[in-house]
């Protein structure tokens, strides 16, 4: 199956602020991803060209890495996820930035029944978690996207898992 996932957020902020932002990313100090909420994005060594790593069952490596455009990584498990996953950065204007998260790959087998199902609406879900969170770097009022009913019921069937 194709899959072809996009997420955007303008923010009104110059792009320097945010590749700042992007360049936390899955470090101790990581600004963007919403690990308060979500298993952490991890690497060996942080984010470079060629490192393995993911968050929760999802494993990639990094396959491009430019902090002020865009930071490309390429799928290896689940099995099934063939493509890529990216985060890009564009100025729209001086104070106006374009944050753009792209999920690019196809699905065989078993990783078409885990995205249908369940990848899909968590993945939307983190996604809109992670634009709240570098939103709110620079907001007194806090965004938080509401959960749909669909992943709260699988999020607490996987807690039931873990009892």
């Amino acid at each position: 199956m194709r899959v072809l996932n996009i997420h955007k957020r303008t923010l009104n902020q110059p792009k320097s602020k945010i590749t700042e932002l992007l360049k936390t990313l899955s470090t101790e100090n990581d600004r963007i991803w919403p690990k308060e909420k979500w298993p952490e994005m991890k690497f060996k060594g942080g984010i470079q060209v060629g490192a393995k790593g993911g968050h929760g069952p999802i494993r990639y490596s990094v396959e491009k890495y430019n902090p002020n455009e865009i930071i490309q990584f390429r799928f290896s498990k689940p099995n099934g996820f063939n493509g890529v996953h990216k985060f890009e950065i564009k100025e729209l204007d001086k104070e106006k930035t374009e944050i753009k998260h792209t999920i690019d790959m196809s699905t065989t087998g078993k990783g078409t029944l885990i995205w249908t199902f369940a990848i899909r609406s968590l993945h939307n879900a983190l996604i809109e978690d992670g634009f709240d969170k570098l939103e709110n770097n620079f907001s007194n009022s806090r965004k938080s996207t509401e959960w749909n009913l669909w992943v709260r019921f699988i999020r607490k069937q996987i807690a039931k898992k873990r009892e």
